[in-house]
């Protein structure tokens, strides 16, 4: 049984999954925010005492505090296992699970995009796609049909968006990004800030479909299913994309 842990900006997923499974076949999974973590470990050891865990696999990208505080969390939550050889902390590299690292410096990718890359080409293999993960950040990555990872581009989220006009620009409101649009222009300033963070997010998928030659964009994270509804491209929504990947490479068979 391996555990898969996705660590990002904002929250802490997971799943526990066979590692000979198909990725993304969960037998368990959850989220919490960063301020409710240690609730993980009433919910790992429980998991613990129905289902023999023998290997953890960590994409962080919410940096050291973080990983400290999962590493104390994940010794409360499984005091039998010995976490220094279990705990497989996950990097991008220049090659795993039919993904080749295109970008100029391997190492440098984020271990998130990598591995959403991965669970992209899982998904789609043998197709051209764009693979969006659309949470605190909005990443927007290529991949080839025969497994290269091109590159992309980063953008602030949806949230980080909005929220940012609102804190930064005089008068104008803090809006939910769930809100509702009407037809046509916005006829007032929540729903036109709301409108033109979409057009951003959605636009710059579009851009990047279209100059990759996609065939299809596979989109994921908290804001997809308000981004999603915008796009004019091929599209498929596929939650826990990151674990997907993590669970691809936990299969793959080589060290991480």
């Amino acid at each position: 049984m391996i555990l898969l842990i996705d660590a990002g900006n904002t929250r802490v997923k997971w799943a526990l999954a066979e590692a000979d499974a198909p990725p993304g076949t969960w037998l368990a999974h959850g989220a919490v925010v960063h301020a409710d973590l240690t609730q993980l470990e009433l919910i790992w050891s429980e998991a613990a005492g129905q289902r023999a865990v023998e290997r953890i696999l960590i994409a962080n990208v919410a940096g050291n505090a973080l990983r400290v505080h999962l590493e104390y969390v994940l010794q409360r939550s499984f005091p039998a296992l010995p976490l220094a050889s279990a705990i497989d902390w996950f990097e991008s590299r220049p090659a795993l699970a039919g993904l080749t690292n295109g970008y100029r410096n391997p190492g440098q990718l984020g271990c998130d995009r990598f591995a959403a890359a991965i669970a992209g080409h899982t998904l789609a293999p043998g197709r051209a796609i764009i693979v969006a993960n659309c949470g605190t950040a909005t990443t927007i990555d290529a991949i080839t049909a025969d497994g290269v990872f091109l590159g992309g581009m980063i953008l602030p989220g949806l949230g980080l968006m909005a929220s940012s006009l609102a804190r930064n620009t005089a008068q104008l409101p803090q809006i939910a990004q769930d809100g509702k649009l009407p037809d046509g222009f916005a006829d007032n300033t929540d729903d036109a800030i709301l409108s033109g963070c979409l057009a951003a997010q959605s636009g710059a998928i579009e851009h990047a479909f279209a100059r990759h030659h996609a065939v299809e964009c596979i989109i994921s994270g908290g804001a997809a299913p308000y981004i999603a509804p915008m796009l004019k491209v091929p599209h498929r929504i596929v939650e826990n994309i990151v674990l997907i990947g993590l669970h691809a490479a936990a299969g793959a068979g080589q060290d991480h």
